[in-house]
């Protein structure tokens, strides 16, 4: 659901990103700016500053740096439209949707709803039913307390075809929106009846703690063992995972997270106190799912059986993992004993136990190889090509350095240099893929103009148009000419202009430009900026002029242009 770029202007315009985090991270005056220690890494002296002026933070230790949307997504894990919604509530108000789009809010407030009723409905039949006590009796054999019990919310869907539907039974409406939430189903003869039946209820939580689905664990020897909600318009299993609202709650900054695939491998493993495992919602994990895990904790174990099947996931879950790792992000893979899931394992081994298998689980590099030579044996050129077209898809720099030189100790093939000239490597570092983005030549006129305007808007407010900078052929100056654009008929600060390209391939460069120390005094800004576009400008003339002294034939219009080119190029 898109949201008006007005509204978010409006949003960074009335929040003080200084109160914002200093309500968070106490910060200190530091010259015209505000330093703190470093919410997102560790750090003894302060490497973290909040602009008032820019409404921009930034981190010289980590890297760590936006606006006030940003903050609010990493510092409380939040995604971007629930960080809009945080921000809003703080200022009391309702976030607004583009047209066509509010008949769709309205639902979701109803389902949010309802599936709270749901949550709070199982939860008392847990402790009111006439058959609680079977359930109790599963719970205690399961070894489950009371307290882990409150912690997740479990709870009971008695048996029955109508339990949940009778609680609106006199509103219809209401009946229909349990059916889009998937608490209902309808039968090929129009028989509307409960979906969960008979079952321990896992509420499955997003971000915000909102019950969007549940997950329904069979009591007896029925079928399906588990049973999962539906996609509905408030759920997409594939961008969530059981338990990190909870693990959240727990931990602000988990150092690791644990990955298993059932909500009682989750559950289970938090009685024994291993209280930093999510599950995957019995799917492969997903690129979401991934992000979520990375932005959560720098460590992700993922757990999985040791069967072939397990294996094969963990496979998956690693051609997924590669394109998104960032520096200092660590992904390992654990297996157990076949015939053993986590929740039975933990309950023979005990935590101590557990956690040492945790430990000794594989590194991303060990096994990515081991399994490569598994499934290709002595052929080394079968190896070489798989694991170069993985390779080709990191990100991280160092990660991918370290797979090449080992990748090269198992080919026996000299110099990692040699390796990939043999090899034809194609990949791309993150450093290279980030000076794509970047504009040439450091310290040009034209990177100093882009600088100066995200550090201060203002300069491009009712500026002259500059028409002849869209016919320059320079790398980068279509990024001025759109900031010229957007900056020329309002006022905005850089948090506000940043958020214009938020997604787009232009933001790294943009979000480095704003922190570039351009080594320009302020009351010389204004000044220099001008003379870099006079530079530009004169750039243009010059790029024309050697057009049209090299062309054969020239127009009327043509030769009048290149006389006044002449006479411009003597004045410059």
């Amino acid at each position: 659901m898109a949201i008006p770029r007005d509204f978010i202007n409006e949003l960074i315009a009335r929040t003080d990103i200084v109160d914002l985090i200093d309500h968070k991270v106490p910060l200190k005056k530091a010259g015209k700016n505000y330093a703190a220690c470093c919410p997102f890494h560790s750090e003894k002296s302060p490497s973290f500053t909040v602009s008032r002026d820019k409404q921009f933070y930034h981190c010289f230790g980590c890297g760590a740096h936006g606006n006030a949307i940003d903050f609010v997504m990493e510092y409380e894990r939040l995604d971007f439209l629930d960080a809009i919604g945080e921000l809003a509530g703080q200022l009391g108000l309702e976030v607004p949707r583009e047209s066509g789009n509010r008949a769709d809010e309205s639902v979701s407030r109803d389902l949010y709803q309802l599936m709270e009723e749901a949550g709070r409905y199982f939860q008392k039949q847990l402790r009111s039913h006439p058959q609680k006590q079977r359930v109790l009796d599963y719970l205690q054999k399961r070894g489950l307390s009371e307290d882990i019990v409150e912690r997740f919310g479990i709870g009971y869907a008695p048996d029955g075809w109508d339990n949940l539907m009778s609680l609106y039974a006199q509103k219809p409406q209401l009946q229909e929106k349990l059916l889009t939430a998937g608490m209902l189903i309808n039968n090929e003869q129009g028989r509307r009846y409960d979906r969960f039946r008979d079952r321990l209820m896992f509420p499955i939580r997003d971000r915000r703690g909102r019950v969007i689905a549940f997950g329904g664990r069979v009591l007896g020897d029925g079928t399906p063992k588990y049973l999962n909600s539906p996609e509905t318009p408030i759920f997409h299993k594939g961008n969530e995972l059981y338990g990190l609202y909870e693990l959240r709650q727990q931990y602000r900054d988990p150092e690791r997270v644990l990955i298993v695939e059932g909500y009682m491998d989750v559950v289970a493993l938090a009685q024994f106190g291993i209280d930093y495992a999510v599950a995957s919602l019995g799917t492969s994990t997903t690129a979401e799912q991934f992000q979520l895990l990375l932005r959560s904790a720098k460590e992700v174990v993922c757990c999985y059986d040791g069967d072939n099947a397990g294996r094969e996931a963990a496979w998956r879950a690693l051609e997924t993992a590669l394109p998104m790792l960032k520096p200092g992000d660590t992904v390992r893979f654990m297996f157990l004993p076949q015939t053993e899931d986590p929740d039975s394992m933990v309950r023979k081994a005990g935590k101590e136990a557990f956690e040492q298998l945790i430990e000794q689980a594989q590194s991303l590099e060990e096994f990515l190889f081991e399994t490569l030579t598994e499934r290709n044996g002595s052929d080394k050129a079968s190896l070489a090509k798989q694991a170069i077209a993985l390779i080709e898809r990191i990100q991280d720099s160092v990660l991918q350095n370290l797979l090449l030189e080992n990748l090269t100790y198992r080919l026996r093939m000299g110099s990692v240099d040699e390796m990939k000239r043999r090899l034809g490597f194609q990949a791309k570092t993150a450093a290279q893929l980030q000076q794509q983005q970047t504009l040439k030549g450091r310290g040009t006129p034209l990177r100093l103009a882009i600088a100066l305007l995200v550090q201060d808007p203002r300069l491009g407010f009712k500026l002259m148009p500059q028409p002849a900078l869209q016919f320059l052929k320079m790398t980068g100056v279509e990024l001025l000419v759109r900031l010229l654009e957007l900056t020329r008929t309002e006022t905005l600060n850089s948090a506000q202009l940043l958020e214009y390209y938020r997604d787009t391939e232009d933001y790294p460069v943009l979000t480095k430009l704003t922190q570039w120390d351009h080594q320009v005094a302020d009351e010389n800004v204004q000044q220099e900026f001008k003379t870099a576009l006079v530079w530009l400008n004169n750039q243009y003339i010059e790029q024309r002029y050697q057009e049209l002294s090299l062309k054969q034939d020239l127009s009327k219009d043509e030769k009048l242009q290149l006389k006044k080119l002449i006479a411009a190029m003597k004045r410059l």
